[in-house]
């Protein structure tokens, strides 16, 4: 049996460095950006549109989770990222992250530089990570199907915002959402197999979840 110190934690050495790999693409794709953009749309556009990338926002909430768990666990902020379900969607949401990114977007062009750091860290570096921190160091078998429904709501809310940014600023963050590019009903064809792909991965998610937590508790 595990005590409940390292249940809690899992590797910690491990979610400090998906912390540590998160924050710096974050910071380094911010920097990025600004020195890019800063002198034609300004600081808050700017700021405005680093947020508008799911692959952000994903990366975001990748750091929340694995700093919450090298914090005290008292901590409000601790609490509500330990909660399995709450790990469970952040793997969810990072997961699909990669694999989008791997089969479609990786293609559509050649990062160099600093970009390339930046890239590899919030596509491929922290997916692989915090996965691998998932499986190994995070408490199984508490994961209800259920869930698969209310992890939904954050993938579903982003495509209303990407929507309605787009009606305003005429600026898509993906392609593949791209009303003005290919239209209503393309794009309509393409977030459903998004989130297709956002159910599959969830149902494969708690199923692995379910599996750890019987081998775990022989």
């Amino acid at each position: 049996m595990r005590a409940a110190g390292e249940e809690r934690d899992g590797q910690a050495w491990l979610a400090a460095l998906v912390a540590a790999v998160a924050v710096a693409a974050l910071m380094l794709q911010y920097a990025i950006l600004m020195r890019s953009t800063l002198e034609t749309i300004g600081l808050a556009y700017a700021t405005l549109r680093f947020f508008s990338y799911f692959t952000v926002l994903s990366n975001l909430l990748v750091a929340c989770v694995a700093v919450g768990a090298l914090s005290s666990p008292g901590a409000g902020f601790a609490r509500f990222f330990s909660r399995p379900a709450v790990k469970g969607g952040v793997a969810l949401y990072i997961g699909v992250t990669g694999t989008i990114y791997f089969l479609i977007l990786r293609h559509l062009w050649q990062p160099q530089g600093a970009q390339w750091w930046a890239d590899t860290g919030l596509h491929y570096a922290s997916p692989v990570l915090y996965l691998a921190w998932w499986l190994l160091g995070v408490r199984h078998g508490m994961l209800r199907w259920s869930a698969i429904l209310r992890w939904l709501a954050f993938p579903l809310g982003y495509l209303l915002w990407a929507f309605l940014r787009g009606a305003w600023v005429h600026e898509y963050p993906y392609p593949f959402i791209d009303v003005g590019q290919l239209g209503w009903a393309t794009v309509f064809r393409n977030a459903v197999g998004i989130l297709a792909a956002f159910v599959g991965l969830g149902v494969l998610l708690v199923a692995v979840d379910r599996l750890l937590g019987k081998f775990r508790a022989l």
